[in-house]
């Protein structure tokens, strides 16, 4: 992926965002901090209507094992621009056959390694990484063939597709997200994992600030909410915008 290259100290072009003159793919954009449930119910709800799902945390995973692979250093953003000179990445729009992949190595299990984790804030903070890789999920909405795509991630209804048709910033108390994700990884403990989703809030949000709703984004709150209560809220706000 070769055009993640952008040498450092360069300044890459600016994205341009996709519009409903550009983009005949209609976007449902959701936003949210980790343990949100918004992976989950993105999915499902992509299910429900028929639509593509596009999961672009994947893409900063799967970069940050490459570099991890290959014993670049992700504190290092020119060492990381060096890493996307041969990074090929691909990924499944199916929200039933998930798959993600680097070259020809199936890496949907493996970008969930703890060592992945703590190295994916290092690859995100990079503009340059950013930008290239925001390009990137625009053209795979583009030319998915579908006829909607719910795009999940941090920055998708600010800066990957700010003009979206449906905007959802997905969110719930922390600590509900902290029990939400020791649930799903076996054996952690919820006070290691409350603190390791602080840290990751924290360092994340110095890149884009994915826990303020912008002007337009529409707030659900899964606090008191269990899943199916959430994919109808979802789903509620998505008949609203005029969805279907």
């Amino acid at each position: 992926m070769t055009d993640l290259s952008t040498p450092a100290g360069a300044t890459p072009p600016a994205p341009t965002p996709p519009s409903a003159e550009t983009s005949p793919v209609t976007i449902v954009a959701v936003d949210g901090p980790a343990g949100s449930g918004k992976s989950s119910v993105s999915k499902e709800v992509a299910r429900r209507l028929g639509f593509g799902y596009l999961d672009t945390g994947a893409a900063y995973r799967a970069l940050a094992w490459h570099a991890v692979e290959r014993g670049v250093d992700t504190s290092d953003s020119a060492a990381v621009l060096d890493a996307t000179g041969d990074f090929e990445y691909a990924i499944s729009l199916d929200p039933d056959r998930y798959w993600v992949r680097v070259g020809d190595v199936d890496v949907t299990d493996a970008i969930r390694q703890t060592r992945v984790t703590e190295a994916v804030s290092g690859v995100a903070r990079v503009p340059a990484v950013r930008q290239s890789v925001n390009a990137m999920f625009r053209a795979m909405v583009a030319g998915s063939g579908r006829a909607g795509v719910v795009v999940e991630g941090r920055d998708i209804t600010t800066v990957v597709a700010p003009d979206a048709p449906v905007r959802i910033l997905l969110t719930a108390a922390p600590e509900v997200r902290a029990a939400r994700r020791s649930a799903e990884l076996t054996g952690d403990d919820t006070t290691a994992v409350a603190d390791a989703l602080r840290r990751r809030d924290s360092a994340d949000s110095k890149v884009v600030d994915f826990l303020t709703a912008a002007e337009g984004v529409t707030v659900v709150d899964s606090t008191e909410l269990d899943f199916e209560q959430t994919v109808d809220a979802v789903l509620g706000v998505i008949a609203e915008g005029g969805v279907r």
